[in-house]
């Protein structure tokens, strides 16, 4: 059945890629800011639709590879997904793992377990490209934001707008045309979240995850302020979809 064309405010399409990794406090402020949300768990053996229909795309995170597809077998449709979404020009936001996605198929390089693992609140540098990105603009020279990932972007796409980096890690945030960034770090996420990290998993990545605790909830007040922001720009340009 194809969706209906009616008016109204948009649904974004969410393809969640694991049980814990949901739309959180993102999907809260898309929510107050009008936009409805189909949640997708392939990982449930939920079908990907073949179609957007003009909808809005939000990607996110997960610990694969954006073509993982032997552990990930709904990979290879949320990639299809993705690419209809930049040929037909409909917002997408990738997270984590939707941006690496994103990266990919726009013609970009994502490299396994490369660079400095980053995990907790991180200081998210925003480059002079985003002094006039719809979504960056004016939220300050750094923000925190949690992180946690070990595989990174080796490559932007073609003609992307570079528009944040971090100390360890070079493309924390990036734009493709005019509707479509992806994001390395965790916006979603609030501190919270990270106190049930598996303890042991993190001491052999070297970190310590009551410190990593702390320093997210001295952070979290500026995450919220700038992310709730970003987000609600986000919700702004899919409203202003035809």
């Amino acid at each position: 059945m194809t969706p209906s064309h009616a008016p109204g405010p948009p649904t974004a399409v969410v393809v969640q890629n694991t049980r814990s990794g949901g739309p959180g406090r993102v999907g809260a402020w898309l929510g107050d800011a009008g936009i409805g949300l189909d949640v997708l768990r392939p990982y449930e053996g939920e079908a990907l639709p073949r179609s957007l229909f003009g909808r809005p795309l939000l990607v996110l995170g997960g610990g694969f590879l954006p073509d993982d597809d032997e552990r990930a077998p709904w990979l290879p449709a949320t990639r299809r997904l993705v690419a209809q979404a930049l040929e037909d020009g409909t917002p997408v936001l990738g997270i984590c793992l939707g941006g690496q996605l994103l990266a990919q198929v726009a013609g970009g390089s994502v490299r396994a377990r490369h660079g400095q693992p980053e995990f907790g609140s991180t200081q998210i540098r925003l480059r002079p490209e985003a002094a006039d990105d719809p979504l960056l603009y004016g939220l300050g020279a750094t923000v925190p934001a949690i992180e946690r990932h070990v595989d990174a972007i080796t490559e932007l796409p073609p003609g992307a707008a570079w528009l944040a980096s971090s100390a360890a890690c070079a493309h924390q945030a990036f734009r493709v045309g005019a509707r479509a960034w992806g994001v390395q770090f965790h916006p979603e996420a609030s501190a919270e979240r990270i106190a049930g990290w598996d303890r042991e998993q993190l001491a052999r990545q070297g970190f310590d995850r009551d410190r990593l605790h702390a320093e997210a909830v001295a952070d979290e007040g500026a995450a919220v302020s700038a992310w709730s922001v970003f987000t609600r720009r986000f919700a702004e340009v899919c409203a202003r979809l035809p």
